[in-house]
């Protein structure tokens, strides 16, 4: 009797069931094993290595606001620190900046900070990175005729921001590099490949589509006159040569085409920021 007592005894099924749930847990982690350790396409580390080296990893796929304003900012950082030199004048900085400010919350996508900067160089060239980031040429600046010529190209900017066109190109460019992992992209591979796209600027046909559609929206609800966008491309398009600005498929003429036959020719030029003489006195640092 005492021996089938001790068998159903309190301290054997607690003995029973601890030995239960460590076979349990040692087959959940052989199996997480397995599967961490299993190669994936473009996979350059397993999940496990990548987590024990204590590296950053971000899921393009679901990249949050606040991530990509993060990622955005240390790519500016290293594009500031190596690759740019930024117009050191807060009359200009700031009028542009109020340009961009402006725009902002006409666009499509105006729940991000955004930071609008001059780049100290005569190319006529306008870029931008993800996060919020815009970056406007002196060159270009000299080139455009009026305010809302500057206002078009950077309206233009924000639109690749708000279709987070440089999110897509990174991932992209890290497949095809092959240092996408199954855990995401390490955030320091991420700030270089988004260095690397800012200076490239390898927008798709689709991409400038979208950023002049979106662009043009933009400009528009922001009270510019919408004709600014195409007459400065066509001005470029007359001073010969192709700016870098310009430098994407598909080409100029063909934007042109696109853009006059959405605009309105009886309100292309009813709007803001025509006045070429109050353009010149706000950059007259630039002259």
């Amino acid at each position: 009797m005492l021996s089938n007592i001790s068998q159903f005894s309190p301290f054997t099924f607690f003995r029973r069931a601890h030995r239960r749930w460590l076979y349990g847990l040692m087959s959940l982690v052989m199996t997480v094993s397995v599967v961490v350790s299993t190669p994936q396409p473009g996979q350059a580390f397993p999940l496990i290595d990548l987590i024990f080296r204590g590296i950053q990893v971000i899921q393009l796929s679901s990249m949050s606001d606040s991530q990509e304003v993060t990622i955005g900012s240390q790519i500016n950082n290293q594009l500031v620190r190596q690759q740019i030199r930024l117009y050191n004048n807060s009359s200009i900085t700031n009028y542009v900046d109020r340009i961009g400010q402006g725009l902002v919350p006409y666009s499509d996508r105006p729940d991000i900070p955004y930071v609008f900067q001059v780049v100290e160089d005569n190319q006529i060239n306008a870029f931008a990175t993800m996060g919020g980031y815009v970056y406007v040429t002196t060159g270009l600046m000299r080139a455009a005729d009026n305010e809302a010529q500057l206002a078009s190209v950077v309206s233009h900017e924000i639109g690749h921001i708000a279709a987070r066109h440089a999110v897509k190109q990174m991932r992209e460019r890290a497949i095809a590099g092959g240092v996408l992992t199954a855990a995401g992209l390490d955030r320091s591979q991420a700030v270089n490949i988004g260095v690397e796209l800012a200076i490239s600027r390898p927008n798709s046909r689709q991409d400038e589509l979208e950023a002049d559609d979106k662009g043009l929206a933009n400009l528009s609800r922001a009270g510019y006159a919408p004709g600014a966008m195409v007459a400065f491309m066509e001005k470029l398009l007359r001073q010969g040569g192709v700016p870098t600005v310009l430098s994407t498929h598909p080409a100029t003429s063909t934007r042109i085409d696109r853009l006059n036959s959405i605009i309105d020719p009886a309100t292309a030029n009813v709007g803001a920021g025509l006045d070429e003489a109050a353009y010149r006195s706000q950059i007259s640092a630039l002259l």
